[in-house]
């Protein structure tokens, strides 16, 4: 008959126990890492927050400022409104030099020509002028020779690029004949609207 033999480990009751040390000291190296890991990231929450308060509060603190100079702008009378803006911008846009205008046209009048009046009215300066009739000239000839001059001053042909003859009528003072006429010229904004 054979011989059974049975194996003891007596040491199993410690390779137990080990075993139990470590995972509860994996247990709690783990808990331990959470624990600093979740601390990090609560300090660098409350860090952020602190910033982007601070940030509000100086944003705040402009905001507050800005304010301030901008009622006392308005009560000192410095304040300048949109309304304000777009009538200076359609006013330096839409201004006409008239000091340059009335020195080119004065240099382009010949003693032959008589300037009496001029109206400006929606974008049309009218000139009303008379002239002497004389015999070996023909009527229009001076008036178109003008007509040509005013064109061909950039002071006034800029503002004015559409110059033309509209009327003139014969009349007589003391004997003698002379031509009324009237010339207008109007900005390229009046060109094709019609003769008011």
């Amino acid at each position: 008959m054979s011989q059974l033999y049975y194996k003891i480990n007596l040491n199993k009751y410690g390779e137990l126990k080990q075993q139990i040390e470590r995972q509860r000291k994996g247990f709690l190296n783990l808990t331990v890492t959470f624990f600093v890991i979740t601390a990090v990231m609560v300090g660098l929450l409350f860090g952020l927050n602190g910033m982007l308060n601070n940030k509000i509060q100086s944003r705040r603190g402009l905001l507050s400022e800005i304010k301030k100079e901008i009622k006392s702008y308005q009560v000192s009378g410095e304040y300048l409104s949109s309304n304000d803006l777009n009538r200076i911008a359609k006013v330096s846009s839409e201004r006409i030099f008239w000091a340059k205008k009335l020195v080119a046209l004065s240099e382009k009048t010949t003693d032959k020509i008589a300037i009496t009046h001029f109206s400006f009215k929606n974008g049309r300066l009218s000139l009303f002028g008379i002239t002497k009739l004389d015999k070996n000239e023909k009527e229009f000839d001076l008036i178109d020779s003008f007509i040509t001059d005013l064109k061909s001053n950039e002071q006034i042909s800029g503002d004015f690029p559409n110059i033309k003859f509209v009327k003139s009528s014969t009349d007589y003072e003391k004997d003698v004949q002379i031509l009324r006429f009237q010339i207008d010229a109007t900005t390229n904004d009046v060109k094709g609207r019609g003769r008011k």
